[in-house]
Protein backbone atom coordinates (compact mmCIF):
# COMPACT_ATOMS: atom_id res chain seq x y z
CA UNK A 1 0.00 0.00 0.00
CA UNK A 2 1.39 3.45 -0.94
CA UNK A 3 2.52 5.72 1.88
CA UNK A 4 -0.05 8.34 0.86
CA UNK A 5 -2.86 5.82 1.15
CA UNK A 6 -1.61 4.78 4.58
CA UNK A 7 -1.67 8.41 5.72
CA UNK A 8 -5.10 9.16 4.40
CA UNK A 9 -6.52 5.89 5.72
CA UNK A 10 -5.26 7.00 9.11
CA UNK A 11 -7.33 10.15 8.78
CA UNK A 12 -10.45 7.99 8.96
CA UNK A 13 -10.06 7.95 12.72
CA UNK A 14 -10.48 11.66 13.39
CA UNK A 15 -13.47 12.66 11.33
CA UNK A 16 -16.93 12.62 12.80
CA UNK A 17 -17.42 13.70 16.41
CA UNK A 18 -18.80 17.14 17.11
CA UNK A 19 -16.83 19.80 18.98
CA UNK A 20 -18.94 19.22 22.06
CA UNK A 21 -18.03 15.54 22.10
CA UNK A 22 -14.39 16.37 21.45
CA UNK A 23 -14.28 18.52 24.57
CA UNK A 24 -15.76 15.77 26.74
CA UNK A 25 -13.87 12.73 25.50
CA UNK A 26 -10.34 11.59 26.22
CA UNK A 27 -8.18 11.42 23.08
CA UNK A 28 -8.35 7.64 22.72
CA UNK A 29 -12.11 7.65 23.18
CA UNK A 30 -12.43 10.41 20.60
CA UNK A 31 -10.62 8.27 18.06
CA UNK A 32 -12.20 4.96 19.05
CA UNK A 33 -15.76 6.32 18.81
CA UNK A 34 -15.02 7.80 15.40
CA UNK A 35 -14.11 4.54 13.69
CA UNK A 36 -17.57 2.97 13.33
CA UNK A 37 -19.19 6.30 12.42
CA UNK A 38 -16.73 7.10 9.65
CA UNK A 39 -16.70 3.64 8.13
CA UNK A 40 -20.49 3.66 8.23
CA UNK A 41 -20.61 6.95 6.31
CA UNK A 42 -18.26 5.63 3.63
CA UNK A 43 -20.15 2.38 3.19
CA UNK A 44 -23.52 4.09 2.93
CA UNK A 45 -22.64 7.04 0.69
CA UNK A 46 -22.23 5.84 -2.89
CA UNK A 47 -21.40 9.35 -4.13
CA UNK A 48 -18.36 9.53 -1.84
CA UNK A 49 -17.21 6.07 -2.90
CA UNK A 50 -17.63 7.11 -6.53
CA UNK A 51 -15.36 10.11 -5.99
CA UNK A 52 -17.82 13.04 -5.92
CA UNK A 53 -15.21 15.74 -5.22
CA UNK A 54 -17.62 18.50 -4.23
CA UNK A 55 -19.34 16.26 -1.69
CA UNK A 56 -16.06 14.87 -0.40
CA UNK A 57 -14.51 18.31 0.10
CA UNK A 58 -17.60 19.53 1.94
CA UNK A 59 -17.46 16.50 4.23
CA UNK A 60 -13.73 16.93 4.87
CA UNK A 61 -14.22 20.61 5.73
CA UNK A 62 -17.06 19.83 8.11
CA UNK A 63 -15.86 16.64 9.80
CA UNK A 64 -12.10 16.19 9.46
CA UNK A 65 -10.45 19.60 9.60
CA UNK A 66 -11.96 20.78 12.91
CA UNK A 67 -9.96 18.05 14.68
CA UNK A 68 -6.55 19.25 13.42
CA UNK A 69 -4.34 22.02 14.78
CA UNK A 70 -3.11 23.42 11.48
CA UNK A 71 -1.22 26.28 13.10
CA UNK A 72 1.00 23.93 15.05
CA UNK A 73 1.30 21.48 12.16
CA UNK A 74 2.52 24.24 9.85
CA UNK A 75 4.96 25.55 12.45
CA UNK A 76 6.46 22.08 12.87
CA UNK A 77 6.70 21.56 9.11
CA UNK A 78 8.36 24.94 8.50
CA UNK A 79 10.75 24.41 11.42
CA UNK A 80 13.32 27.08 12.34
CA UNK A 81 12.18 29.38 9.54
CA UNK A 82 8.86 29.91 11.32
CA UNK A 83 10.59 32.32 13.72
CA UNK A 84 11.59 34.65 10.91
CA UNK A 85 8.21 34.69 9.16
CA UNK A 86 5.96 37.72 9.51
CA UNK A 87 2.44 37.28 10.93
CA UNK A 88 1.08 37.65 7.40
CA UNK A 89 3.45 34.96 6.09
CA UNK A 90 2.56 32.63 8.95
CA UNK A 91 -1.13 33.01 8.15
CA UNK A 92 -0.54 32.41 4.44
CA UNK A 93 1.62 29.35 5.14
CA UNK A 94 -1.02 27.89 7.44
CA UNK A 95 -3.77 28.50 4.90
CA UNK A 96 -1.87 26.91 2.03
CA UNK A 97 -0.67 23.97 4.16
CA UNK A 98 -4.24 23.38 5.24
CA UNK A 99 -5.43 23.49 1.63
CA UNK A 100 -2.71 21.04 0.64
CA UNK A 101 -3.85 18.57 3.28
CA UNK A 102 -7.45 19.00 2.13
CA UNK A 103 -6.30 17.76 -1.28
CA UNK A 104 -4.77 14.74 0.43
CA UNK A 105 -7.71 13.91 2.64
CA UNK A 106 -10.31 14.11 -0.11
CA UNK A 107 -8.83 10.81 -1.30
CA UNK A 108 -9.50 9.05 1.99
CA UNK A 109 -13.12 8.36 1.17
CA UNK A 110 -12.37 6.55 -2.09
CA UNK A 111 -9.60 4.18 -0.93
CA UNK A 112 -11.36 2.50 1.98
CA UNK A 113 -12.34 -1.09 1.30
CA UNK A 114 -12.38 -3.68 4.10
CA UNK A 115 -9.71 -2.43 6.50
CA UNK A 116 -10.25 -2.70 10.25
CA UNK A 117 -8.87 -0.23 12.77
CA UNK A 118 -7.87 -1.03 16.35
CA UNK A 119 -7.11 1.54 19.04
CA UNK A 120 -4.42 0.26 21.39
CA UNK A 121 -4.73 0.38 25.22
CA UNK A 122 -4.09 3.90 26.44
CA UNK A 123 -3.10 5.54 29.71
CA UNK A 124 -2.90 9.25 30.45
CA UNK A 125 -2.41 11.35 33.56
CA UNK A 126 -5.29 13.55 34.68
CA UNK A 127 -3.27 16.72 34.04
CA UNK A 128 -1.63 15.66 30.77
CA UNK A 129 -2.15 18.10 27.91
CA UNK A 130 -0.41 16.01 25.23
CA UNK A 131 -0.93 12.39 24.30
CA UNK A 132 -0.01 9.77 21.73
CA UNK A 133 -2.83 7.48 20.68
CA UNK A 134 -1.58 4.31 18.99
CA UNK A 135 -3.69 2.44 16.46
CA UNK A 136 -3.22 -0.24 13.81
CA UNK A 137 -4.92 -0.60 10.44
CA UNK A 138 -5.25 -4.17 9.21
CA UNK A 139 -6.60 -5.87 6.12
CA UNK A 140 -6.89 -9.61 5.46
CA UNK A 141 -3.78 -10.83 3.69
CA UNK A 142 -1.84 -7.61 4.29
CA UNK A 143 0.66 -6.47 6.89
CA UNK A 144 -0.72 -4.33 9.70
CA UNK A 145 0.01 -0.60 9.54
CA UNK A 146 0.80 1.19 12.83
CA UNK A 147 -0.65 4.70 12.96
CA UNK A 148 0.11 7.01 15.91
CA UNK A 149 -1.73 10.26 16.60
CA UNK A 150 0.06 13.09 18.37
CA UNK A 151 -2.60 15.13 20.11
CA UNK A 152 -2.71 18.23 22.28
CA UNK A 153 -5.50 19.52 24.49
CA UNK A 154 -6.49 23.15 24.10
CA UNK A 155 -9.41 25.32 25.10
CA UNK A 156 -11.51 23.71 22.37
CA UNK A 157 -10.63 20.11 23.15
CA UNK A 158 -8.13 17.58 21.82
CA UNK A 159 -6.67 18.16 18.36
CA UNK A 160 -4.24 16.21 16.19
CA UNK A 161 -0.99 17.98 15.32
CA UNK A 162 0.83 15.06 13.67
CA UNK A 163 0.23 11.55 12.37
CA UNK A 164 3.03 8.98 12.31
CA UNK A 165 2.68 6.12 9.83
CA UNK A 166 5.04 3.17 10.34
CA UNK A 167 7.41 5.44 12.26
CA UNK A 168 7.35 8.27 9.70
CA UNK A 169 5.94 11.62 10.82
CA UNK A 170 3.58 13.13 8.28
CA UNK A 171 4.40 16.69 9.31
CA UNK A 172 8.14 16.18 9.57
CA UNK A 173 8.20 14.55 6.13
CA UNK A 174 7.48 17.98 4.67
CA UNK A 175 10.22 19.77 6.61
CA UNK A 176 13.10 18.94 4.27
CA UNK A 177 11.18 19.97 1.17
CA UNK A 178 9.99 23.19 2.79
CA UNK A 179 13.48 24.03 4.04
CA UNK A 180 14.98 23.55 0.57
CA UNK A 181 12.38 25.82 -1.00
CA UNK A 182 12.87 28.52 1.64
CA UNK A 183 16.64 28.41 1.26
CA UNK A 184 16.31 28.87 -2.49
CA UNK A 185 13.35 31.24 -2.80
CA UNK A 186 12.53 32.49 0.70
CA UNK A 187 9.34 32.08 2.69
CA UNK A 188 7.33 33.85 -0.02
CA UNK A 189 8.68 31.29 -2.47
CA UNK A 190 7.30 28.45 -0.36
CA UNK A 191 3.94 30.19 -0.08
CA UNK A 192 3.83 30.59 -3.86
CA UNK A 193 4.83 26.96 -4.42
CA UNK A 194 2.04 25.69 -2.18
CA UNK A 195 -0.46 28.14 -3.62
CA UNK A 196 0.37 27.16 -7.21
CA UNK A 197 0.00 23.46 -6.40
CA UNK A 198 -3.31 24.04 -4.64
CA UNK A 199 -4.63 26.15 -7.51
CA UNK A 200 -3.56 23.55 -10.07
CA UNK A 201 -5.23 20.78 -8.10
CA UNK A 202 -8.41 22.81 -7.72
CA UNK A 203 -8.56 23.45 -11.47
CA UNK A 204 -8.10 19.74 -12.17
CA UNK A 205 -10.98 18.90 -9.84
CA UNK A 206 -13.22 21.46 -11.55
CA UNK A 207 -12.29 20.13 -14.98
CA UNK A 208 -13.02 16.57 -13.89
CA UNK A 209 -16.43 17.57 -12.56
CA UNK A 210 -17.55 18.99 -15.91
Amino acid sequence: MAVLQKIILGALLVCVLSAAHADALAPDALIRNTVDDVIGVIKQDKDIRAGDQKKIIALVDAKVLPHFDFGRMTQLAVGKYWRTATPEQKQALTTEFRNMLVRTYTKVFTVYRDQTIEVKPFKMGADDSEATVKTVISKPGSQIIPVDYEMKKGTDGWKVFDITIEGVSMVMSYRGTFASEIQENGIDGLIKLLSDKNTSSSEMVKAGAK
